[in-house]
């Protein structure tokens, strides 16, 4: 015993001084502190699950032009995809998104930027550049941020302007003629009083895909990108602080590149011999966008409080048009390939005039030593036109059906929410929102494809009232560690959907609610050189909002599901174990589940292997008990960065490699052997030499390293067509910071 016991001693000593030597060894980790409850905390002070991608780490994983679509998997149940080129992208958070491609879907997860809500998907293609940080609140946000927020939100935070001289520029060149070129110049402008910042990005690619289509395009896959924020900050005194926000956009480029026949019938994954680089195809590409943005946002402090108004206004718009059938031909006009190609598809859809104008006034108040509460009210307003077109590829892409849709939506809110410190240890909170919103919706077909005619305007009005809320303990379990529990309703507002050119149906989604719970710790470790989350969560929605995409044809259909239920938990850590060297790693597990033993979606026309049970009657799909589309269960992924100073300390030389993994998703409702795709895993590296007080940088990068070729949508209704992630991409850059 006393051998053992001795042993036991020896092992608690050596665990002491291997944690002595580390803290000794580097300072503590940086506290992270984030606005996830529209005030500045401690990251661990949050009863939310919310992950932060830093300014350092978004430069490195959007390296050689990635568009938004970078952040996928790049933080515990994140996900995202897009089937309209480097625009609209779709955004998933614990399994809960949208794959609806129409220009007026309603998504469950919720874009911030800079405060204001992007609220039409073609916005939240916005690109990222000059960004101090990304936050990713996970769970339904119905109390602060309200409507269209079931799944969560995700806040991009400009970097602002600053009352010292400062700037950066960053030019990188990679693979296929990428260019990439960001900079931002910030400082005052009348003294304190009076700063501003002007930042700017230009981005362009070649196109890298050979089309072997005598007639056809060149190539495929290139854009060209600009993109401009100004701002003013105007502090005329210590009580009073007013932000002006100018910004824009322009995009040229191909639309999605769809890819006919690259997944194997009846097994599923990439055809045998398939090659990135090469496609055959007979229609024209274009993908336009422009958006102009302004905010302002005000903030006066009193003594009893903190006033905050933020108005913003939106306008975008977008002409994209693309090969939908992936090929050239059909089977019944040879010559046609690539495969069979039942029919010929060759569309667009466009936003002909789109506005968004919102309001926000809140007021932050304390009042006790023991309370702090936020009480506010929203307004939303939205006109958006869109145009659906079709096109006869056979006769020469000649316009065969067009129609056209106007939407008008108003939303309200007013919302409340109070924190209590009941003791050093316990604070309690809790918050209520009311929404209302009405929508009308109305769409006409004025010349229909394939001889069908057109088609009297439809027109439908939604309206409804929610309360939507939360409630959260937090517990200081030590100095350093606090553990929390939370309940939170969130809401998804009812939508219509009616692209009529191909079809003749409209439908409606009513209003979906979820209930949530989670509980998590949150703290630092190894006396503070680490830090670490953890959260499990369970919820369920009624009256789910879907979309059943194709099957039946090139359009979407909305239902509501009974309900869906969600389990999982999303783990997080950072550490910087000795001087120079620090890691962070992320892992989330996301179980979704459809319960509805009624419901059924029209499944694919050209004989694929449907898995679900099938409704003899109507031979469609019932898909109860399916997960959703496009919800990885595993995601992972995980940073390095390692730095030696050389040169007597005046400069070091950098590693920086990051990794991300999802598992197994489905692109539809229904299952099936071939519509799926087993895994990705993408990762990405980065060497270099910085100047110890980082004003000068030179690197090389790569991205997607080991050029992993997973598929990430497809489409069902003509024949099996795909779409494919980023190609591999190696590049230098040289950067210089004053």
């Amino acid at each position: 015993m006393s051998i053992e016991r001795h042993s036991c001693s020896l092992l608690a000593l050596s665990f002491c001084i291997f944690v002595s030597t580390i803290a000794n060894a580097q300072e503590n980790i940086d506290v992270v502190l984030v606005s996830a409850q529209k005030r500045v905390q401690n990251v661990d002070d949050v009863p939310i699950s919310v992950g932060v991608i830093d300014s350092e780490t978004l430069d490195v994983i959007s390296a050689a032009g990635e568009d938004i679509l970078f952040l996928a998997a790049r933080s515990p149940s994140l996900y995202a995809e897009a089937s309209s080129g480097r625009t609209y992208p779709r955004f998933y958070i614990r399994g809960l998104g949208n794959t609806d491609f129409d220009l007026n879907a309603n998504q469950p997860v919720s874009l911030v930027y800079d405060e204001v809500v992007l609220e039409n998907s073609v916005l939240k293609g916005f690109p990222v550049f000059d960004l101090d940080r990304v936050e990713v609140l996970r769970g339904p946000q119905g109390t602060l941020f309200g409507r269209n927020s079931p799944a969560g939100v995700i806040k991009f935070e400009s970097a602002k302007p600053t009352e010292t001289f400062e700037g950066y520029g960053r030019v990188a060149y990679g693979s296929f003629n990428s260019v990439d070129v960001e900079g931002a110049v910030s400082g005052p402008i009348a003294g304190e009083k009076l700063t501003g910042r002007l930042s700017l990005l230009t981005q362009r690619r070649d196109d890298y895909v050979d089309n072997s289509f005598s007639g056809g395009e060149d190539g495929f896959e290139e854009f060209f990108e600009f993109a401009g924020r100004a701002q003013l900050l105007f502090k005329p005194n210590d009580r009073i602080e007013t932000l002006l926000n100018i910004h824009g956009r322009r995009l040229d480029g191909g639309s999605r590149l769809f890819r006919a026949n690259i997944i194997n019938p009846s097994v599923g994954g990439l055809v045998s011999g398939f090659d990135r680089r090469t496609t055959a195809q007979d229609a024209t590409q274009v993908l336009e966008v422009y958006n102009f943005g302004a905010s302002l946002k005000t903030e006066i402090e009193f003594d009893f409080g903190t006033l905050t108004s933020i108005s913003g206004y939106e306008q975008v718009g977008i002409s994209a048009r693309g090969d939908v059938d992936g090929g050239f031909g059909a089977d019944f006009a040879p010559p046609v390939g690539t495969g069979s190609i039942p029919f010929a598809a060759e569309s667009a859809d466009n936003i002909t005039d789109q506005d968004q104008f919102t309001q926000e006034i809140r007021l932050n108040f304390a009042p006790s030593q023991s309370l702090n509460s936020t009480i506010g009210g929203y307004f939303f307003y939205e006109k958006l036109g869109i145009e659906n077109l079709s096109f006869d590829t056979l006769s020469g892409g000649i316009e065969n059906g067009r129609a056209i849709q106007d939407q008008e939506t108003t939303a309200w809110a007013i919302f409340g929410s109070t924190e209590w410190t009941v003791s050093d240890r316990i604070t309690l909170q809790g918050g209520i929102r009311v929404s209302g919103e009405d929508k009308s919706f109305i769409a006409e077909r004025l010349i229909g494809p394939f001889g069908t005619g057109a088609l009297a305007p439809v027109r439908k009005d939604l309206d409804d009232l929610v309360v939507s809320g939360d409630a959260s303990i937090t517990y200081a379990l030590s100095p350093s560690t606090n553990i929390y529990a939370r309940y939170a309703r969130g809401f998804r507002a009812p939508n219509v959907q009616g692209r009529i050119v191909f079809g003749d149906a409209v439908t409606v989604a009513n209003t979906e609610t979820i209930d949530s719970i989670e509980g998590g710790v949150k703290g630092s470790f190894l006396s503070g050189i680490g830090r670490y989350s953890l959260s499990g969560f369970y919820y369920q929605t009624n009256d789910q909002q879907l979309t059943a995409v194709g099957g039946a044809g090139n359009f979407n259909q909305l239902l509501n599901a009974d309900e869906v239920i969600g389990y999982g938990f999303e783990a997080e850590a950072a550490l910087s174990p000795i001087a120079g060297l620090d890691l962070t790693a992320g892992l989330s597990l996301n179980e979704t589940k459809i319960n509805d033993p009624d419901l059924e979606v029209g499944v694919c026309t050209i004989g694929c292997v449907v898995l679900d049970p099938v409704n003899p009657a109507t031979n469609n799909a019932l898909i109860d008990g399916n997960a959703l589309p496009q919800a990885p269960r595993w995601i992972a992924n995980s940073t390095l960065q390692y730095a030696v100073p050389v040169f007597d300390g005046r400069g070091e030389i950098f590693l920086f490699t990051d990794w991300a993994y999802r598992s197994k998703i489905s692109f539809f409702l229904y299952d099936s052997a071939e519509f799926q795709d087993e895994n990705l895993i993408e990762g990405g590296v980065r060497v270099g030499y910085r100047t110890t007080d980082d004003r000068y940088e030179i690197a090389a990068f790569g991205r997607n390293i080991t050029n992993d070729t997973s598929i990430e949508g497809a489409l069902d209704f003509n024949n099996f067509t795909g779409f494919i992630n980023e190609p591999r991409v190696w590049g230098v850059e040289i950067s210089s910071r004053f």
